[in-house]
């Protein structure tokens, strides 16, 4: 049986404003793994720096280019607005105490769907994040970090998004990305490639929301999975036939990509699970030093001269 074009999502990259504290926030306080610290390849004076679970598993990634002092964006329609991550249910007590001991607001407990306790927050840039506690979710989290196994995230559990209205993007979702309607519930539809934690996308209908704007705290792409160069190209011709004006494929070294922006105007990316975040480094060392793609090692110094320094003791986390 051939394997679906779209597997679900790949990694979420969001913008921040502080080098330092975004790496205190999600190595530290989340307990995430940072398994690459490189630089955007668009823009290589700005890291880019990736989380994750212990290999980098697709659906466990969170990246973040940190533009040091740049002003905050404001969440709103045509944006997407919160990540979700995937946390064990009985680690909800442990949650709320952690939160609590770090200073950092969250919304009480509520129900989503069945069997989804949902804890909203947001980082020192004001990005939206959530937890969802639930039984439903088998993969590890790391255990490698200040949070133990047995509460660790495990990955993402969704993504949602603002729109005026759900239909168009609905419809891309399902006719270009192999997505189905999985769940509704008031003005939220849930779309999936595979009805499984990881792979939800939410869209959320605000019609009387403002208009998103970009800046810190705010998601640059969400990015789904395929898996090799041969099912995105069979994506890419079919975003072209929808003439949403896909880019090239390009090389980002440890995936190959394309980007369109969806019907509401959040920016999409196909990336491919292949190679992999252990293609310039051993599984062990991930995340330990600066990793430049070979077009870019000639200007290794000046690179590394206008980069802040990446130092965290996460001793004090646990």
């Amino acid at each position: 049986m051939p394997q679906e074009p779209i597997t679900g999502i790949h990694h979420v990259t969001a913008i921040a404003s502080s080098t330092s504290k975004n790496l205190h926030f999600y190595a530290g306080v989340l307990g995430l793994k940072l398994i690459k610290q490189t630089v955007n390849f668009d823009a290589p004076e700005v890291y880019h720096l990736y989380y994750g679970n212990e290999t980098g598993q697709p659906g466990s990634v969170m990246t973040f280019f940190p533009y040091e002092g740049l002003v905050k964006g404001r969440h709103g329609k045509g944006m997407l607005n919160t990540t979700t991550f995937s946390v064990p249910l009985s680690s909800l007590d442990y949650w709320i105490n952690r939160l609590k001991s770090f200073d950092i607001l969250y919304k009480e407990p509520e129900e989503r769907f069945d069997n989804e306790a949902v804890i909203y927050f947001e980082d020192e840039d004001g990005l939206g994040l959530e937890l969802i506690f639930n039984d439903r979710d088998q993969r590890k989290g790391y255990s490698g970090g200040p949070v133990a196994e047995e509460h660790a995230i495990k990955g993402f559990y969704s993504v949602e998004i603002w729109e005026e209205g759900y239909e168009r993007t609905a419809g891309l979702l399902t006719e270009q990305l192999n997505h189905k309607l999985v769940a509704e519930k008031g003005n939220r539809f849930r779309f999936a490639a595979k009805d499984a934690p990881g792979n939800y996308v939410d869209v959320l209908c605000t019609p009387d929301v403002l208009k998103g704007l970009a800046g810190s705290g705010t998601v640059h792409h969400v990015a789904f999975s395929t898996p090799d160069k041969e099912s995105q190209e069979e994506v890419r011709k079919k975003i072209l036939l929808r003439m949403l004006n896909p880019t090239p494929i390009l090389d980002r070294k440890y995936f190959t990509s394309i980007y369109f922006r969806e019907p509401g105007g959040v920016l999409f990316e196909v990336a491919t699970a292949a190679p992999g975040f252990s293609v310039d480094e051993d599984i062990s060392s991930l995340g330990k030093e600066l990793k430049l793609p070979d077009w870019l090692e000639k200007d290794r110094e000046k690179i590394s001269a206008k980069l802040p320094p990446l130092a965290i003791n996460l001793q004090n986390y646990y």
